[in-house]
């Protein structure tokens, strides 16, 4: 393998990186007068940038490394503080890029582990379509008989089928906050996955079974108790057992009920709140459970992705259902992954986000492409999640 380093080693980006994590240390005090002293991603100076890509990468039908290198060109910048991507298929190529921490500007770190927000869905999904290959799950069966009394009769059947393909009818359900400024002041709360389902039930249905798609937590946070009811057992270890165990995902976990932290090597995690550039990696975020709770790495996700598309994690036939769209108007989604056609290439994948952290799994059904990637956002649950995926995953598709 050929490796390259660009400016990691020279002592003038050196300088530059120290000098562009100030201005964002500074943004942490200073507050939306801090702002306009970043450039765009396409001027701002080139932060430490550490690539590496096979040699078949090269040919036509590898990844193209400079369009890659060139979007973590000037990290950190206002929006992305750090970033990590791995592609693979048909040749490889990883970077690395920005700050682990902007009050020391010590570089990233390229086995941090991070929050993997809804990427959880498809792990969720996995195991869903694991016991129903074992007959312990049948996704025509319902709610209302793997877990009685969870709904009230104001609700008609709803399959576990329609809970894996976001078609359940299911309103939203309780939230410590909608937005990171709203969520912000709770960061340290608990909030347990029945009651999430309890202030959803409260609501009725938001339609009949079957007719819409609606793309929400909901249906993953009832799959992740439906999990516990069938095997008796939590599902972050079932998660363990059936997932990471098997593929060696050995840095891959769930956090513990109250458990703010990311154990293990991190880039830390900010966003924009009121006009400041706070600190979000401690945050409390079990309220998302099987929906999106997961922390992983890079690698580990990787492994996930090759390992699922090969089919060594879920058989057929239950892989299908990943890959099919429900006969509803405007489908995007099958069991958790969403249908994409980057760059004329169709695409199949889930991202993901948290305060401070936005990530992606996305490859063709073929593996001649993969992607796996962490950005540490500054507004990742606004429209910085779609900026980072127009970033970072459209280079690693445009050939």
């Amino acid at each position: 393998m050929r490796r390259t380093r660009g400016t990691s080693t020279s002592s003038r980006t050196r300088r530059r990186t120290a000098l562009v994590a100030a201005g964002l240390v500074a943004a942490l005090a200073a507050g939306s007068a801090a702002a306009p002293a970043f450039a765009a991603p396409a001027s701002a100076p080139h932060a430490s940038v550490s690539a590496s890509a096979s040699a078949s990468a090269k040919d036509t039908y590898g990844p193209d490394a400079e369009a890659l290198a060139a979007a973590l060109a000037g990290l950190p910048d206002h929006d992305i503080t750090a970033a990590l991507v791995r592609v693979g298929g048909h040749g490889s190529w990883r970077g690395t890029a920005g700050v682990r921490d902007l009050r020391t500007g010590a570089p990233a770190l390229e086995n941090a582990r991070f929050r993997a927000g809804s990427v959880t869905k498809v792990v969720t999904a996995a195991i869903v379509l694991q016991l129903a290959a074992e007959g312990r799950i049948d996704l025509d069966g319902t709610v209302q008989r793997y877990l009685p009394g969870l709904l009230t009769e104001d609700f008609e059947p709803i399959t576990v089928r329609q809970l894996l393909n976001y078609t359940s009818g299911l309103k939203p359900g309780a939230s410590l906050g909608d937005t990171v400024e709203a969520g912000y002041a709770h960061r340290f709360e608990t909030l347990t996955p029945r009651q999430v389902v309890a202030a959803s039930v409260a609501q009725g249905p938001a339609y009949s079974p079957g007719t819409r798609q609606t793309y929400g937590n909901i249906h993953y946070t009832v799959l992740g108790m439906l999990i516990e009811k069938v095997t008796g057992d939590s599902y972050a270890h079932q998660a363990q057992v059936r997932i990471f165990r098997p593929l060696g995902m050995r840095h891959s976990s769930f956090p513990a009920a109250g458990d703010t932290g990311i154990h293990g090597p991190y880039n830390r995690g900010y966003d924009w709140i009121d006009g400041k550039l706070v600190d979000v990696t401690e945050w409390n975020m079990t309220d998302r459970f099987a929906a999106g709770d997961l922390i992983s790495t890079t690698a580990d996700l990787e492994r996930f992705l090759v390992g699922l598309f090969r089919g060594r994690v879920v058989p057929e036939p239950q892989l299908r259902e990943m890959f099919t769209l429900p006969d509803v108007p405007d489908a995007h989604y099958g069991a958790a992954l969403e249908r994409l056609e980057v760059n004329g290439r169709e695409v199949w994948g889930k991202g993901g986000s948290r305060p401070g952290y936005t990530a992606a799994i996305a490859a063709t059904k073929d593996l001649s492409r993969t992607l796996v990637y962490s950005a540490n956002s500054t507004d990742a649950k606004g429209d910085g999640q779609q900026a980072a995926a127009q970033r970072l995953a459209f280079p690693a598709f445009n050939r």
